[in-house]
This record gives structure tokens, sequence and C-alpha cells, in this order.
């Protein structure tokens, strides 16, 4: 599978694992979801703190832990959310320097890990202290805590800060053909990788679509009705018949990382399917696509 190089070394291939939605409440299932992934060349996992309350770094830190001869992997993870685990519940946005560097140690802790590969800052508000976050992301790094950091956020204003005054190698978005709102960033990230979550939008670009977008999307998507992103999807079926497989197309053009989501072996199985038959896209056929979407613009947290 294509690796992508981050500007510090990361290689992350092209279809990663986003480990949200894996089933914790069924260890052996999960397993075999990571296992097969693994056998796929799929090395880059993505979790963060926050996903059941510290439960996904565990299952994923105790599964994993077991491929470590077999396998060369990546873990990415994010902190900023604190939360209090034996209640179970969140006790909100927490950029403190300190907060950001004990979170850091107890995701690795959890991860069953010497180093975690590429730490992301979980959110951030341009309110928030970025410089104090920065030096805590930096000392992470000096004390081999984290190999690499960079940031989850869809807020322009911290995009943009992080981008001029921090050394961030990644940026996480959601992104797909309908919310193509990153569009508007990724010329200017210059060598910054961009990790595309929500590559399927929850089952839009699947064979599921209609169904998707009946009972996930009956009140659209910001300024888009569900007629309107009906009207995407058919336009895009006429260029490519596999709506998957299109979004990854799509993703691959823009050169990202494209962390796929899966509850189940039989989604990963059906993902990466897909994603193996992607071709890469001309650049007319990339004008087809984009003549096809609806371009939205992130409207809030704007400088």
């Amino acid at each position: 599978m294509k690796k992508i190089e981050t500007r510090d070394g990361l290689s992350l291939s092209e279809l990663s694992l986003g480990c949200m939605n894996l089933p914790l409440n069924d260890e052996k299932e999960t397993e075999k979801i990571i296992e097969y992934a693994l056998s796929e060349g799929i090395n880059y996992f993505d979790t963060a703190d926050f996903y059941q309350f510290g439960d996904n770094e565990s299952v994923l830190g105790r599964v994993l832990d077991k491929y470590r001869s077999r396998y060369d992997f990546n873990i990415g993870t994010k902190g900023g959310n604190d939360f209090d685990r034996i209640k179970r519940e969140p006790k909100g946005w927490n950029p403190d320097k300190a907060y950001i560097k004990e979170a850091a140690k107890e995701s690795l802790r959890r991860l069953k890990t010497d180093v975690i590969d590429l730490y992301q800052l979980h959110g951030g508000t341009i309110e928030d202290d970025k410089d104090e976050v920065i030096s805590a992301l930096e000392e992470l790094k000096t004390e081999g805590i984290i190999r690499s950091y960079g940031i989850s956020s869809i807020r322009m204003n911290v995009i943009d800060y992080y981008k001029k005054h921090s050394n961030i190698n990644t940026l996480m978005m959601q992104f797909n053909p309908i919310d193509n709102r990153p569009l508007e960033v990724i010329d200017g990230l210059d060598d910054i990788t961009v990790i595309a979550r929500g590559p399927l939008f929850k089952g839009v670009f699947s064979s599921h679509s209609e169904r998707v977008l009946t009972k996930k999307f009956e009140n659209g998507f910001l300024s888009l009705n569900t007629d309107d992103m009906r009207q995407v999807t058919e336009e895009l079926k006429e260029i490519d018949s596999d709506l998957s497989r299109l979004s990854y197309r799509f993703l691959s053009y823009h050169n990202a990382v494209i962390a796929n989501g899966v509850s189940s072996l039989q989604q990963l199985e059906e993902n990466i399917k897909s994603f193996n038959q992607s071709e890469p896209l001309s650049i007319d056929e990339y004008d087809k696509i984009y003549q096809a979407l609806k371009i939205l613009k992130y409207e809030d947290h704007r400088s």
C-alpha cells in the first residue's frame, strides 16, 4: 500500500484505520479487524484519549502489542478534552500545558508503547494560550514521549496560527466530496500532511447511500438540503458507480492520509476492496468531479 511521508519522517499508509467505532465490547472481533488491517498494509491507527474515556486507547494498545514483532505500524492519538475516567463523563476543554503533558503520558501508558508516533491536539480555540500548547508539544517531543505532532481542527483561525507558529506535521479535518470545506485550506498547507476523517461521510459514499441520506441527513448538511446532497451523489455515480472508490480517489488526488473508521470486519473488507480498486484520477476526471460538487467553505472561526 502507498505510504505518505510527513515532513518529519513518519510513513503513514494512505488508507488508515480510524478506531473510534471499533467494537470494544468484543475484543476478539476488534482484534480480527486490526489483524486484517495490518495484513492488508494499513500501518496507521488513529484514536484519541477521549474515545470511550480511555478505553479505546487501552484496547487498541493491548491488541496492537501482540503484533509488534510482526508488523511495523504507527499509532496516533489526540488530547485536550479533559474527562473523568471513573465517572465516565467529560470535564471540558483543557489546553493547559501541564494537562496536555500529563494526558500524553497517560495515553502512552494505555497504548502500551514506548513513544506515541503522532500526538494531535483534539480541537483548540483561538482563545487558548496557543504558545503554551506549542511549548507542551515541543517538550513532549524533546522528552521522547511523542515522535511527531499535529492538530485536529476545522477552525480556520486556529489552523492558521498553528501553521504559522508551530511545527505541526499533520492537520486532520473531515474531508470528502460533500464536506469539501478543506479545499480552501489545503493549497496553503505547504508540506503539512492532511489526514481526512469521515471519507465515506457516515455511509453517504457507500452502496447504502440513499438509505443513509434519508435516515442520517434528513435535515441536510450545513447549507445543503437532502436533495442537494442526493443530486451530488447521483452525478458522482455517473463518474464512478462505486461511491466509496470515488471518494478515495478524490482524497488520494489531494495526497491525503485517509482515516477510515469501521465498526465491523465486513465494513473494513468492503472498504479495502474499494480502495484497492481505486485508480488515480486524471486532471480531466477530477475536473468532472469538481463540477458536480457544491463547494462549501468554513463559515465560522475566521480571523
